[in-house]
């Protein structure tokens, strides 16, 4: 069975020719499937819409869950429930196109590859292209993983690798980093990413920058590494200051302004502000991991085999 797995939040104009194309692309290569759309807590009639299509297509399977959780935990929900001994993501704009999903589908049958992920090589919109663009290449440099720039969720993988993704069970979730986290044999394919077909994007500045935190805190050291860095630095060219200080003392020369000395106390206070905000980040990533609260909740599972 061929298992694709969609997060829908609000997207209630989208519905139907996400279906559609969804379903046309997937019957291309299989006729045993099934299609999850994840219903991330919307708040427009977006869950109507997929009951009236489902009505008509009994391979699709909506899970509703019971508020929005988020993107990553839609993804994950999707993981956790899909059956197939081949599963596939991709997100619910119609960006990622489904029509590309044969093709992928054909790399990981008789490619052998246990993932194939689909590696953006452009954008027709422009809608947060260049800070999504910065983002995947200072992630690919500071995580040390090259074969994640420009990569997202659009994948399929054998259930093999589905097996090894949802066995990790972290709340703070980056699932194109623990694709490449997890290894196995992985292939890529190159696509332009559409722009939306309609309505408001759902990856908003301030999502990204959130996604990119919990991308860059959960894979990289570079943040402690910062810390480090600075507070060498610090602690050597303060060393000099002192000894020349103390050369000043001794040997009556000038010493420098009050102006420069104040400065100097701001300068470090802000360093240690910093250092603290970094260490208070990773301070609350463990107290949440220690919660050990359910990454999303499913309020109801509309499947046709269960409903027999």
């Amino acid at each position: 069975m061929f298992s694709l797995i969609i997060p829908v939040y609000n997207e209630e104009g989208l519905i139907g020719e996400l279906a559609a194309r969804s379903i046309k692309a997937v019957e291309s290569f299989t006729t045993h499937y099934e299609i999850l759309f994840i219903n991330d807590g919307s708040t427009d009639s977006t869950l109507q819409k997929l009951i009236e299509v489902r009505k008509h297509h009994s391979g699709i399977k909506i899970v509703d869950l019971s508020k929005n959780f988020g993107h990553q935990a839609a993804f994950t929900a999707g993981l956790e429930m899909a059956m197939g001994n081949y599963v596939a993501m991709m997100d619910g704009d119609l960006q990622d196109p489904p029509e590309m999903l044969s093709e992928m589908y054909r790399m990981i049958k008789d490619e052998g590859y246990d993932i194939v992920s689909g590696k953006r090589k452009g954008r027709k919109g422009k809608r947060l292209r260049l800070a999504t663009n910065l983002f995947h290449i200072f992630f690919k440099k500071i995580a040390g993983i090259d074969d994640m720039e420009n990569s997202g969720n659009f994948s399929i993988m054998n259930r093999a690798a589905v097996n090894a993704l949802v066995q990790m069970k972290e709340s703070i979730r980056y699932l194109p980093g623990m694709r490449s986290y997890i290894g196995f044999r992985q292939g890529y394919i190159e696509y332009i990413r559409d722009d939306r077909m309609g309505g408001e994007p759902k990856m908003t500045l301030s999502k990204l920058v959130v996604l990119g935190a919990d991308a860059i805190f959960s894979f990289s050291k570079f943040p402690i590494k910062v810390c480090l860095f600075l507070g060498t630095i610090g602690t050597i060219v303060f060393f000099f200051a002192g000894i020349y200080a103390l050369a000043d003392k001794i040997f009556g020369l000038s010493l420098l302004g009050w102006s420069s000395t104040v400065l100097s106390i701001y300068f470090l206070g802000s360093i240690q502000l910093i250092f603290l905000g970094v260490v208070g980040e990773y301070v609350y990533r463990i107290y949440k991991e220690s919660q050990n609260r359910p990454i999303y909740l499913v309020k109801k599972f509309y499947d046709a085999e269960l409903e027999k």
